[in-house]
Order: structure tokens, then C-alpha cells, then sequence
């Protein structure tokens, strides 16, 4: 399983990876803004699920999701952030993502929410 990371802080990125790797998730891509994720999806054929934090330069998680799923793409796609108001949840889940992780977040936390998204999820 491949996991796209994107969040403008490396330390979260790493927290995040480590978190994944500790379950069942074997490949973490990591990228740095909207932008970098974006080229990093590629055409999405080797990507199984999408975390991306809200807030970043250049082109933040609610515009990758938006070109994501406008392009047509229906891989699950998680915002990891600490944006946890009413609308700006409302904001994500009709732009098209499919659960939302505010921080900061446990293990047990992250665990759960990949069980929700993931088709056929394995257990830690």
C-alpha cells in the first residue's frame, strides 16, 4: 500500500509516516504543499490513499482535493488538520474527502480513520 503525505511541516510529515509505518502501510511519498503533492499523485495509478494537511503555501489541501476529484480520481482521501470548525468541515466533505483527522491525533486515532476509509484495511 502507498500512501501520499502532504503537509508543509516535515516534522508532521514525519509523525505521520512513522505512525504508518508502525501499522501495515509499507511506501509513504512525501510532499511539502499542494503543488509538490499534486505532481506526486501523478495520474494516481500508484497511490492507494491521500492525507493532506488544510493549511500550506502555493496550493492548499482543499484545492488538491478539488483538482483530485475534479480530475475524476476516487481515491480516499483524508485532511489532516487542525481546522476542526463546523463549516471548514462542511468545506472538505463537499470538496470530497472522505474523513477528516484534526491534530493533534494518537496512533489509535489514525488507525481508526485508515479502517473507515480503506476498503479492505488490515489490522496493526
Amino acid at each position: 500500500m502507498k500512501v501520499l503525505i502532504v503537509d508543509d511541516s516535515g516534522v508532521m510529515r514525519k509523525i505521520i509516516a512513522r505512525g504508518l509505518h508502525s501499522l501495515w502501510i509499507d511506501e509513504v511519498v512525501e510532499a511539502a504543499d499542494g503543488v509538490e503533492g499534486l505532481q506526486a499523485f501523478g495520474d494516481g495509478s500508484s497511490i492507494d490513499l491521500i492525507l493532506t494537511d488544510w493549511n500550506m503555501p502555493n496550493m492548499n489541501g482543499l484545492e488538491l482535493v478539488q483538482k483530485i476529484r475534479g480530475a475524476g480520481h476516487k481515491h480516499p482521501i483524508v485532511m489532516v488538520t487542525t481546522e476542526s470548525e463546523k463549516t471548514q468541515v462542511v468545506k472538505a466533505i463537499q470538496a470530497g474527502v472522505n474523513d477528516y483527522l484534526v491534530k493533534p491525533f494518537d496512533q489509535e486515532m489514525l488507525q481508526m480513520k485508515l479502517q473507515r476509509v480503506l476498503p479492505n484495511p488490515q489490522t496493526a
